[in-house]
């Protein structure tokens, strides 16, 4: 028989040993525990290296864009410096000019208004009347020298505060031509100098009062400085341009000096050959006025044998140019006389009108003079033919203007008549106003070379 395990003292069973099987579970059970933490830590670790390395990413798409952002703002910075530097050196520029400038006009206003009063001192009654013509003629030159002062002054200072603005128009330059050449021949003829130009059919787009001051001051410098042979004026069709050029037979301009001469008050050696006339504005009024058109100017000169300035203007487009051949034969309008035409003047100072009646006097005009609108009803009510031309200055008594008495008179005798409209006001408005009414301008003081081009042109 088996004998039965007793119980302890107290009824409790006594420890058994442990099971082998259950050692080994509990075994397996602390190695499992163990491995799953170890492998929960590895992933936790993992996760926390992932966010590390995207938290990485983000901050360096960060840092890229800030960087990104500190290179514009420096070079916004930069530029804005750049741009800094450039208005100081203008300003810097703009100083120096305007100290150079009103040294200069100073010294040259000076000189002619010292020559006036000499020249008027001398006029007393014991001169004899020929010495009394002399002494006025030198007058007369200083005060037209104190007048051509003032008006370059007045360009410049339009030019370099940016007030002139071309209005752009298709331009005849054959029209342009024979205009410069009835005004500037005389100046010509006084130095036995040949004035030649060459017909063109070509039309160019510009503002035709601003070219023709380009070309203007080119033909009086060629004047100026040549002193034999022939000065021409001329045109060619390069693409979509046409290279109008002046040519002269002057003593030419030495390479060193070809850039200079169009800075404010450079006149070059060849001045010394004529005494320093001039101001040294002239090609500087061309550069700065051509920079406005938009046009380019070029200089090619030969020492001792002559120079040709040049501009290049666009070619007008759509335009019915006549041929060649029949530019050619257009006749040649003389500088003087207009043929009796009849020529109306209004204007509110009586020695204006008896100045203006002389002068039109003199170049066979037939002139009629009228200080308001009511001497011209009267005028109409006598039924007198219709004026060839019409003077009318801009401001007339009791707030009347002269351009409400053009458009009176073309709507009492049913016509477009040509006028001229006189101001002492150069203002842009002024001239806007002479425009929409098809009348040409003129500014006061009025230079009567200039009237006599313009009455050709209109005339003609």
């Amino acid at each position: 028989m088996t004998q039965e395990p007793r119980a302890a003292p107290g009824g409790t069973m006594p420890d058994l040993p442990p099971d082998p099987g259950e050692r080994q579970l509990a075994k397996l059970r602390k190695i499992n525990a163990a491995l799953i933490q170890r492998v929960e830590r590895s992933m936790e670790q993992q996760a926390n290296a992932y966010s590390l390395f995207q938290t990485a990413i983000g901050l360096e798409a960060q840092v890229r864009v800030r960087t990104e952002e500190l290179k514009n703002a420096l070079r916004q910075l930069e530029e804005t410096n750049q741009q800094l530097v450039a208005a100081r050196d203008a300003a810097e520029r703009a100083s120096r000019f305007k100290t150079r400038f009103f040294t200069a006009v100073g010294h040259d206003l000076l000189q002619p208004l010292h020559a006036a009063r000499l020249t008027s001192s001398a006029l007393d009654g014991s001169v004899r009347p020929g010495e009394q013509v002399r002494l006025a003629g030198q007058i007369d030159h200083a005060l037209s020298t104190i007048e051509e002062l003032l008006r370059s002054i007045l360009d410049i200072s339009k030019l370099e505060a940016g007030v002139v603005q071309p209005t752009l128009q298709v331009v005849v330059l054959q029209d342009l031509f024979s205009s410069l050449v009835t005004d500037l021949g005389p100046l010509a003829r006084d130095k036995s100098l040949s004035l030649t130009v060459r017909a063109t059919p070509l039309a160019v787009t510009t503002d035709q009062l601003m070219l023709r001051r380009i070309l203007q001051n080119l033909l009086a410098n060629a004047v100026r400085y040549t002193e034999h042979g022939e000065i021409k004026l001329a045109a060619r069709r390069r693409g979509d341009g046409v290279r109008i050029e002046v040519w002269d037979t002057g003593p030419g301009i030495p390479e060193q000096e070809r850039i200079r001469i169009f800075e404010e008050f450079e006149r070059g050696t060849a001045s010394e050959r004529v005494s320093g006339q001039g101001f040294g504005l002239g090609l500087s009024i061309v550069r700065r006025t051509a920079q406005a058109l938009g046009h380019e100017i070029e200089v090619c000169s030969r020492v001792g044998r002559g120079t040709r300035f040049s501009v290049t203007a666009p070619l007008a487009a759509a335009f019915d140019m006549p041929s060649a051949a029949a530019a050619e034969h257009q006749p040649v309008r003389p500088p003087y006389g207009f043929g009796a035409a009849r020529v109306l003047v209004i204007d509110n100072d009586e020695a204006v009108l008896a100045a203006m009646s002389l002068l039109l006097d003199r170049w066979g005009c037939a002139t009629r003079t009228a200080r308001d609108p009511s001497e011209i009803e009267v005028m109409l009510r006598a039924a007198e033919p219709a004026p060839a031309l019409i003077l009318a200055d801009y401001h007339l008594d009791r707030g009347q203007c002269g351009l409400d008495t053009v458009a009176a008179l073309r709507a009492a005798y049913g016509a477009d008549l040509p006028a001229v409209v006189v101001t002492a006001d150069h203002s842009p408005t002024i001239a806007e106003e002479a425009r929409r009414a098809r009348c040409e301008i003129l500014c006061k003081p009025v230079k009567p070379a200039e009237l006599r081009a313009l009455m050709s042109h209109l005339l003609g």
